[in-house]
């Protein structure tokens, strides 16, 4: 497996700027950019199998840009954790593709992104007047729609902000499987490579988790009757999506159900739906079905129209 680059960009926000690092696969000029976001708190890293394989597969030059979402991995913090949020996250985005695309110019732009970073997609596709230098063409929703179910983000605030203190990157690893079996099988060393980079050195000794417990400070202001009242603007920004659309779905997942991806799949976009059997939220794209799931519907350049937008399996 080849090394991504660590990049960054400068984006502005009410207390000034923060920097925002990305990590860089492919050919720096190449004029198709696939993008891809990670979940609530992870980092940019969790694509290394993903992106890898973009790279070999693909018969023509590609650019993979895997962000880390600002106060995650090796992005600043926000001086207001009120501003961890999609709407900041989204303007971040922007502020990266234009930077990407001055860099060396974008002609082809994909998406890929998983749990909030599906959110943050849905809010750049279907918001069609934002300043995005080129729109996004293909867009995979991993595990995650306009309803998120109440009881998965009670279950995620439970351990939300608490970053931890560890001896060895392993105990970290071992603490993260505790609360990440949703995610599905994986080998040691499969989780072993996804930990590595949740986690960083303490001046003191030993390890933490490497984002900032203050996103919990948003995340449990929200309720009940905010986050249902959500629901409305996210169904309208997924119905306003013109990219053609792969959602992914963990088969026992608690924060999508099978009834919202059965919705999806029927308005807006008409997303194909393909369901992995024995995960949960969310799917990890490290999984040999997973990548080909994902590589085969943004490397196939010409899909059938009569292609099938929803099966399972």
């Amino acid at each position: 497996m080849t090394v991504p680059t660590l990049n960054y960009v400068s984006c502005p926000d009410p207390a000034g700027s923060h920097r925002m690092a990305y990590w860089l696969w492919g050919a720096a000029d190449a004029t198709h950019v696939v993008v891809c976001v990670h979940g609530l708190s992870r980092q940019g890293r969790d694509f290394d199998v993903l992106a890898n394989a973009l790279v070999e597969r693909s018969a023509q030059p590609l650019r993979v840009v895997c962000p880390d979402v600002v106060g995650r991995g090796r992005s600043d913090w926000l001086a207001d954790p009120m501003g961890y949020g999609v709407p900041t996250y989204a303007a971040d985005m922007l502020q990266l593709a234009a930077h990407l695309h001055a860099a060396s110019p974008l002609h082809t732009l994909d998406w890929v992104g998983t749990s909030m970073g599906g959110l943050i997609g849905m809010a750049l596709a279907g918001s069609p007047k934002l300043p995005l230098p080129a729109p996004i063409r293909r867009l995979v929703l991993n595990d995650v729609g306009p309803v998120i179910e109440w009881s998965a983000l009670q279950r995620i605030g439970s351990y939300l902000g608490n970053t931890g203190r560890f001896d060895t990157v392993q105990q970290a690893a071992d603490a993260m499987w505790q609360i990440s079996q949703g995610f599905g099988p994986h080998t040691p060393q499969q989780w072993l490579a996804l930990s590595q980079a949740m986690v960083e050195p303490v001046a003191t000794g030993g390890f933490k988790l490497h984002y900032d417990p203050a996103l919990a400070v948003p995340f449990r202001a929200l309720d009940e009757a905010a986050a249902r009242a959500g629901q409305v603007s996210l169904w309208a920004l997924y119905d306003a999506i013109r990219a053609r659309t792969l959602l992914l779905r963990g088969a026992q997942s608690d924060l999508l159900s099978a009834d919202t991806a059965a919705e999806m799949t029927r308005r807006g976009p008409r997303a194909r739906l393909v369901a992995f059997p024995g995960v949960g939220h969310a799917p990890t794209l490290v999984a040999p079905d997973q990548v080909e799931a994902v590589v085969s519907f943004l490397l196939n350049e010409a899909p059938s129209d009569e292609e099938p937008r929803s099966r399972t399996g």
